[in-house]
């Protein structure tokens, strides 16, 4: 199967073509958050979303915690996909399933050890995917995504057994270690920020790099677990 790649941290509609043409089947937009890279004004967000052409994904990376205040997100700028980056309560997960019936739903979860398996029948039941980050929810200062830094991987490919949902894995990713990635952990997907950024722009040629890591990675994995 082939694993899809969600661009993270795109700041306009020239970088959302940038990641389009380079082979990206998502892309990731940061709202206000507590810390980390790449937030943009919600009428930014809205920008990206009306231009990005089907079938890109647009996924609106939000760190409200309500049902209510998440849907009022979404419809104040209209993605396909929401990414609710704080681990809310499970209670709100169900109502936003109820409120945003038709949207994408996923959950990131902040692998900070095995508990982070812990939480797949919370919210299972309420969204479409997962995203496993290397964020600290219970910071400070809250870490929710953008860190830069990769987990534990085993905890990841894990979870990823533990789940019939599709799991994208972020965190410190780039063309250097993916392939890694992608053998132990198998995921849906892979997201990534600053791994295809230089001083804080797209970089066309990481990107593209990425990208050929990613589908090279992909075919042999495929040649040695052929579907039959």
């Amino acid at each position: 199967m082939r694993t899809r790649i969600k661009v993270c941290c795109i700041a306009s509609p020239d970088e959302a073509t940038m990641a389009i043409k380079a082979g990206a089947d998502a892309l990731g937009l940061v709202a206000r958050m507590p810390s980390g890279p790449g937030p943009i004004p919600d009428t930014a967000i809205a920008e990206v979303t009306a231009f990005a052409p089907p079938p890109i994904a647009t996924f609106l990376l939000t760190s409200e915690t309500t049902a209510e205040a998440i849907s009022a997100h979404v419809r104040a700028t209209n993605p396909s996909t929401v990414q609710v980056v704080s681990h809310i309560e499970p209670v709100e997960s169900e109502r936003l399933a109820a409120l945003e019936a038709h949207l994408r739903r996923v959950q990131v979860i902040h692998v900070e050890g095995p508990e982070a398996l812990d939480l797949i029948p919370a919210y299972a039941p309420h969204v479409h995917a997962f995203l496993l980050d290397s964020g600290k929810p219970n910071a400070a200062i809250a870490e929710l995504g953008g860190t830069g830094r990769a987990h534990d991987w085993a905890v990841s490919a894990a979870f990823v057994r533990a789940t019939e949902r599709p799991v994208f894995l972020a965190g410190g990713l780039s063309a250097a270690n993916v392939a890694d990635a992608i053998k132990r952990v198998r995921p849906y997907g892979l997201d990534l920020c600053s791994g295809v950024r230089t001083d804080g722009r797209l970089d066309p040629e990481k990107l593209a790099a990425f990208v050929l890591a990613v589908e090279q990675t992909d075919a042999v994995v495929t040649s040695r677990h052929p579907i039959i």
